[in-house]
């Protein structure tokens, strides 16, 4: 699922009200949060690997 390209809203994370929801909806959330970490963390593991990999490739030697 793509975003769409532009700037970023300014509270981009707001959580929800769950003191009435049952165990199972509670459960369902924590494994859609958990997914949502897994994609930022798969975009942090890209950008490291382009940065690292332009790094080398501009490192001048000496």
């Amino acid at each position: 699922m793509e975003e769409p390209a532009g700037p970023r809203p300014v509270n981009r994370f707001q959580p929800p009200v769950i003191d009435r929801w049952g165990v199972e909806d509670l459960r369902n959330y924590i494994a859609e949060l958990r997914e949502e970490i897994a994609r930022a963390e798969r975009e942090i593991a890209k950008r490291e690997a382009s940065k690292a990999a332009a790094d080398l490739f501009f490192k001048r030697p000496g």
